[in-house]
């Protein structure tokens, strides 16, 4: 790893950081790329790379969820009743989910990734922003089952899951934004937790990893991205409580549709480096 890559896994850390904080995302969208980079011009095969990316970035996020729910709990926003029931449910899915997904072509990876996400930010975006805000649904059952599909994506896709379980939060269980990004966050410890071990697990032996790797986790690019990203988690939150929901909501849905075009591919078909 050249001093260059060692800055630019920094920076990185701590623009996924902030973006955590704020949106309640664990950030995979701007890490996966970097990373994917990274490995295959270290000569890692595609395949491999990808998958090394995903793991890499669930233990990134677990220490970055860490941080920014405290933040968020010191603000009063997290429901952690909430956040340990769904969390502890989406854990065990994300174990089986990531253990999928090293089965799979990395390409069917991304690209069922980008076509939730973007039908996320859709129904998002048609629902429009609550007048009066309701009491968030007080059903240990219901969060369990909607952790599901949560625990599912965060494992599939080395992703925190936020981008999905904030929809299902706002529009299904009635969460106001500020408590929807927040809990998301929580929910994001237990989960990437479970699609951490799958990787590792399931990445064991394989052939052509870079070294200092655990299965799919690579070390020294965790501990670069890691390192910044847990200060500036701190920093994200405390912006989202300076935010109106409405804007904290247009800023994820734009987002959420960015994330979703790029894992399809869009930006590169049109070669535009974004």
């Amino acid at each position: 790893m050249t001093p260059l890559h060692i800055v630019i896994l920094l920076f990185s850390g701590a623009a996924v950081g902030f973006v955590s904080g704020l949106l309640g995302i664990g950030g995979g969208f701007l890490m996966t790329p970097l990373q994917y980079a990274l490995f295959t011009s270290a000569g890692v095969p595609s395949d491999t790379a990808i998958k090394l990316a995903f793991g890499t970035n669930l233990l990134v996020i677990l220490p970055t969820a860490i941080s920014g729910a405290w933040q968020h709990t010191k603000k009063g926003a997290v429901r952690w009743r909430t956040a340990v029931i769904m969390g502890v449910s989406s854990m065990a899915v994300s174990f089986g989910a990531a253990t999928l997904a090293t089965h799979l072509p990395g390409v069917v990876l991304k690209m069922t990734f980008g076509a939730i996400i973007i039908i996320s930010g859709i129904r998002l975006l048609m629902s429009g922003t609550p007048k009066v805000e309701t009491e968030p649904v007080n059903s240990p059952w219901l969060w369990a089952v909607w952790s599901v599909p949560v625990g599912f994506f965060v494992g599939l896709i080395g992703f925190g899951g936020g981008g999905i379980a904030i929809p299902i939060m706002v529009l299904v269980l009635k969460f106001s934004m500020h408590m929807a990004v927040a809990t998301s966050l929580a929910i994001m410890i237990f989960g990437s937790a479970g699609g951490v071990i799958g990787y590792i697990v399931n990445g064991l032996g394989v052939p052509g990893l870079p070294p200092y790797s655990i299965g799919y986790v690579n070390l020294p690019s965790w501990f670069l991205l890691a390192i910044t990203s847990v200060v500036t988690a701190q920093l994200g939150a405390k912006t989202a409580h300076r935010l109106s929901a409405k804007w904290l909501r247009n800023i994820f849905i734009a987002m959420t549709f960015y994330v979703g075009l790029k894992m399809l591919g869009l930006f590169d078909w049109l070669g535009w480096p974004l």
